[in-house]
C-alpha cells in the first residue's frame, strides 16, 4: 500500500514541479524516506537521478520557447557541476554512520542528512511565501546578462554542496542568484535554472554510481522516474490555465509544515 502511495506521490511531485516551475523537487526525499522506507543517504542519491531527469525534461520545454540562457547556465554551472560530484563522490562516504554522541542524544549521518534537509525545506518555503521585491522587476528590463563572476563562483559552489547533501534541487536559491547577479529576466531564469539542476543533480549521482551502484534499485528508480516525469508534463499543460503566482505561497505553506515536522521528528529520533 505505502509503494502504490509513494509513486502516487511521485506524480504529485512532477505535477507541482510542473505547475510552479520549482519546489516540487523539495518533495522527493521525504516520500522516499517516509513513503517507501528507503534510507536517508540512498534516498538523496535516488533524488538526484530523479530531480535531474525531471528538470531536465523542463528545461527543455523553456528551450524550445527561447527561454533559455546557456552562456549563463554555463558560467553559473561550472563551479555547481564540481561541488556536488565531489560531495556525493567524497564527502558523503566520509561522514561516519554516528556522528556524536552526548549523554542519550546521537546524532547519526541519517539525522543530520533529514535535519539538514527539513533546514532547507523551511528556506524554500520562506521562498516561495514571500512577495516578491523590485528587483525582479528591474531585471526583467534587462536583455544582455551582466555576470558578477565572484558572486556565481561562490553561490555555484555553495548550491552544488547543498544539492550533492540533501539531493535536492535548490532552485529556490538559483533563481534568485540568476536574477540578482546575472540580472536574467524571471522566465529565462526559470528556465536556465531547470536546465542548472538537471546536469547538476545527474552529475552527482555518478558519484553515486560509482559507490553504491550494486545497491541502487534501477527498476524501481526508473518507475518512479517515469511517474513524475508524467506528473511534471500534466502540470506544464495545466499551468497553462492555473496561476501559478496565487498556488505557489498555499504550497509553500505546505513545504513549511511539513519542514518543522521532519525537524521535530529527526531530532525526537535522535
Amino acid at each position: 500500500m505505502n509503494e502504490i502511495l509513494g509513486y502516487l506521490l511521485s506524480v504529485v511531485m512532477g505535477f507541482t514541479l510542473g505547475l510552479l516551475g520549482g519546489g516540487g523537487s523539495i518533495l522527493t526525499v521525504p516520500i522516499l524516506v517516509y513513503v517507501m522506507g528507503i534510507d536517508p543517504v540512498m534516498s538523496t542519491a535516488y533524488s538526484l537521478f530523479v530531480v535531474g531527469l525531471t528538470a531536465l525534461i523542463g528545461a527543455y520545454g523553456y528551450w524550445r520557447k527561447g527561454q533559455l540562457s546557456l552562456k549563463t547556465a554555463v558560467v553559473f554551472a561550472i563551479p555547481a557541476f564540481a561541488s556536488v560530484y565531489a560531495t556525493r563522490k567524497f564527502l558523503m562516504p566520509a561522514i561516519p554512520d554516528t556522528i556524536a554522541q552526548i549523554g542519550t542524544f546521537t546524532l547519526t549521518k541519517d539525522i543530520l542528512v533529514m535535519v539538514v534537509f527539513a533546514a532547507m525545506m523551511i528556506l524554500a518555503a520562506v521562498s516561495m511565501i514571500r512577495k516578491k521585491k523590485g528587483g525582479e522587476a528591474i531585471a526583467d528590463e534587462e536583455t544582455n546578462p551582466k555576470f558578477n563572476y565572484p558572486l556565481i563562483l561562490t553561490e555555484g559552489i555553495v548550491v552544488g554542496v547543498l544539492t550533492g547533501f540533501v539531493g535536492a534541487g535548490g532552485g529556490f536559491l538559483i533563481i534568485p542568484a540568476l536574477v540578482v547577479f546575472a540580472r536574467l529576466p524571471m522566465k529565462l531564469a526559470v528556465g536556465t535554472s531547470l536546465l542548472i539542476i538537471a546536469v547538476k543533480s545527474l552529475i552527482g549521482f555518478i558519484g553515486d554510481v560509482q559507490n553504491y551502484g550494486d545497491a541502487i534499485d534501477w527498476t524501481f528508480l526508473g518507475l518512479f522516474s517515469l511517474m513524475a516525469i508524467a506528473g511534471i508534463l500534466l502540470g506544464t499543460w495545466v499551468s497553462k490555465y492555473i496561476s501559478s503566482a496565487k498556488l505557489k505561497p498555499a504550497f509553500g505553506w505546505f513545504v513549511l509544515v511539513m519542514g518543522i515536522m521532519i525537524l521535530l521528528k529527526e531530532m525526537m529520533n535522535a
